[in-house]
């Protein structure tokens, strides 16, 4: 789970005005702090299946993203990727 305070953090960095909350830039954001999150997570307890799956639909999600992203405005997406430092 991502605490609020963290999630607001994350808005406010990659927000592209003031609230919000639904940019490709910022749900990618999250997810990737998301994704470390759990990544974490699966070090330290390595059978737990159920988290590797969800991690794996966050991964999916984030890629899904990351694509419309790509294909919507190229410039915004090389700043984010370079930003979050994801290779692509």
């Amino acid at each position: 789970m991502i605490s609020n305070e963290k999630k607001l953090e994350i808005i406010k960095e990659f927000g592209r005005k003031e609230g919000d909350t639904g940019s490709p830039e910022v749900q990618v954001a999250i997810f990737s702090h998301r994704i470390k999150e759990l990544t974490e997570h699966l070090k330290q307890n390595p059978k737990d299946h159920a988290s590797r799956r969800g991690l794996f639909m966050l991964i999916g999600q984030r890629k899904g993203l990351l694509n419309y992203l790509e294909k919507k405005d190229i410039e915004r997406y090389r700043s984010l990727i370079e930003k979050l430092q994801i290779r692509r």
